[in-house]
């Protein structure tokens, strides 16, 4: 695990479990046997080691006869399955208005589909276990709850043309993945801008960067490289990443344009 809150909410619910088993007059191996697991998953669970996945609170409430106790828990284990960092922008991203973001590398994570998602942590080294991946990909899936929110937040991005041509996991991951940024570029609180690789002058050169302007109006500025994850809250460096998206929109292809240099990407790919 990879903070003290999620450890914690683990460590609680596999005493939880273990106690209502205990309690039971079950082992380890006839619980899992009774709910479709290992032996080696009940204990993991019961350790908080491993993360346990609805199904399996919701058939151990049942046979445990915990009256709704275990599969109360599922809220707090499921906020626990995903990084603290991931935890802490989804927060941020759910108080946001407004929301701009320049992607230099790969297709930004709020416009990953899945299976792109998976193969970018599959690249990771050293690398990430199948929970670890399963867990990740998980996390940025439900960051994208941000296009379904009341009010709708305004969201631009502007995408290096190297990350569209680039096949991620192949192909077919590449162009369904093309064909999601059309979807969303279609969205009418949602732009996607192209930066061309032709270009001459280019704002982007200091790398990704993405911008959170808040309910209260207050802006923050969020950088990732590498392991590391940085939100920046002084006002005078906020400015300038302000300033260089704002050069950055303004150099990259128009919002039309865009989605008609994706759909020529994608007739490429056929």
């Amino acid at each position: 695990m990879e903070d003290e809150e999620a450890e914690a909410v683990l460590r609680t619910v596999g005493r939880q479990i273990r106690m209502w088993r205990e309690a039971a007059g079950m082992t380890q191996a006839e619980l899992g046997a009774a709910i479709g697991y290992g032996e080696e998953m009940v204990s993991s669970v019961e350790r908080g080691r491993r993360i346990p996945k609805p199904d399996f609170l919701d058939k151990a409430d049942e046979v445990l006869g915990a009256g709704g106790k275990l599969s109360a828990m599922k809220a707090d284990v499921e906020r626990a399955r995903y990084p603290k960092q991931v935890r802490d922008l989804a927060k941020l991203e759910g108080e946001t208005v407004d929301l701009g973001a320049y992607a230099s590398h790969h297709i930004h994570g709020l416009l990953q589909t899945p299976e792109y998602a998976r193969e970018l942590y599959l690249m990771r080294r050293p690398p990430y276990s199948e929970d670890e991946i399963d867990r990740h990909v998980a996390a940025r899936m439900e960051r994208k709850t941000i296009f379904e929110r009341t009010p709708r937040p305004h969201i631009t991005f502007v995408q290096e043309e190297v990350t569209l041509r680039r096949p991620i996991g192949g192909k077919l991951v590449l162009r369904r993945q093309l064909e999601h940024l059309l979807e969303v570029g279609r969205l009418r609180q949602a732009v996607i801008q192209v930066m061309p690789t032709e270009l001459v002058d280019h704002a982007g050169m200091g790398g990704s960067l993405q911008l959170l302007k808040l309910r209260d109006g207050k802006t923050l500025g969020h950088l990732e490289v590498q392991f590391l994850s940085r939100l920046i809250s002084d006002p005078r460096q906020v400015q300038t990443l302000e300033t260089n998206y704002g050069m950055i929109r303004a150099q990259a292809l128009t919002p039309r344009d865009s989605l008609a240099f994706i759909e020529k990407l994608l007739g490429e790919e056929t």
